[in-house]
């Protein structure tokens, strides 16, 4: 089928929208007519070359829409199904057999390859291959193949266009705290770096029962935003020094931190706002090869630090507990949100770039 795409020809170049071919899915794979995709940071690491993927390519990780064509194996969904998409996983380790896809040794690979396992492309401009199944979508365009388990069903509900954002920052956020920090009822949460990760933390943050919830970076717009995702209390980062403003909040640290930002300088910060056995989540994608310093004396006291990729999230289990935070008024995503169409991809891309919009969603134009 021909759809319509934006192509990412050369690392740092524009991306022009292009009319390309979608190959019909496979056996269990299907296809979804988005609706709308969010654009993530991730998604400017790859366009600027910061991490390798082959090109030309067409990326975007955060789509949600229509299923309209399935493989005959398919038994999941069917075409008419609401679905968000998210990362993929291969389904056979120790890991995914646990029901624990984020910590697939082999994810990494299965997202970033720019191909399906066998090698085949299934996106092509007349004959010439357009690499795709970006983190197993490609979901800047108008369609997107995909496996039929990488795609979760959403309840009638849930404004479609926004969901995308349920599939990588959102839950990478709330996954965070929700999953790998797991903060008791009562105890004092600090988030560092308030974009759609961040945010997402806040929310997951108050929705755990934590009763201080310390939300810390230097736009004062997004300070103030965080208070709608339930901060009790805000931290200027370009007022002086956060680790001491944290502490002077909550004496002594806070029980545990989120660094959500991927700044090598916020890392160090998060870790020692914590008191002595605190524990820190790092979820904020620094570009690889970045070091980060940690002051030997604050990690032998006791605190721990760790990683959580995709916030350790099962997305089938973890994105229907997101639909029901946004229910009950506890992930307001329209209140970060902001819509393009997809026609003016590279303003929504700068939005992002700039932090004027937390985020910038492709919608048809």
């Amino acid at each position: 089928m021909d759809i319509t795409a934006a192509v990412l020809r050369q690392a740092g170049a524009t991306m022009a929208l292009e009319l390309l071919q979608l190959e019909a899915p496979r056996r269990s794979e299907i296809v979804v007519e988005i609706a709308g995709t969010g654009i993530c940071h991730t998604d400017l690491s790859f366009r600027d070359g910061h991490w390798p993927y082959p090109l030309p390519a067409v990326l975007g990780h955060e789509g949600a829409g229509t299923v309209v064509a399935v493989g005959e194996a398919v038994t999941d969904v069917v075409v008419g199904d609401r679905v968000v998409l998210s990362s993929g996983s291969c389904g056979t380790c120790p890991a995914c057999l646990s029901a624990r896809p984020a910590e697939c040794p082999s994810a990494a690979l299965i997202n970033m390859r720019g191909s399906r396992g066998d090698g085949s492309i299934p996106l092509s401009k007349h004959g010439e291959p357009v690499h795709a199944t970006f983190v197993c979508q490609s979901s800047f365009a108008t369609h997107a193949l995909t496996e039929s388990r990488f795609a979760v069903k959403l309840p009638d509900d849930v404004p479609l266009e926004l969901a995308g954002t349920l599939g990588c920052g959102v839950q990478t956020g709330a996954g965070a705290v929700l999953n790998a920090l797991r903060p008791r009822p009562g105890s004092s949460v600090a988030v560092f770096g308030l974009g759609a990760v961040g945010l997402s933390a806040v929310a997951a943050a108050k929705y755990s029962g934590a009763t201080r919830i310390l939300a810390v970076d230097v736009n004062p717009a997004r300070l103030e935003l965080a208070t709608i995702f339930g901060a009790t209390d805000l931290v200027d980062a370009n007022s002086g020094d956060a680790v001491a403003m944290v502490q002077a909040l909550v004496p002594g640290g806070v029980d545990g931190a989120v660094e959500a930002s991927g700044n090598p300088l916020a890392l160090p910060a998060a870790f020692l706002s914590t008191h002595g056995v605190g524990t820190t989540i790092l979820v904020g994608a620094a570009a690889p090869g970045t070091q980060y310093a940690i002051d030997s004396l604050s990690l032998l006291a006791g605190r721990t630090l760790r990683g959580a990729t995709m916030g350790l999230s099962n997305p089938r289990v973890f994105i229907p507990q997101l639909v029901a935070m946004w229910r009950a008024g506890l992930l307001p995503l329209e209140a970060m949100s902001r819509t393009f169409p997809l026609s003016e991809i590279e303003a929504a891309l700068a939005a992002a770039a700039d932090g004027s919009v937390v985020k910038p969603v492709l919608v048809p134009a």
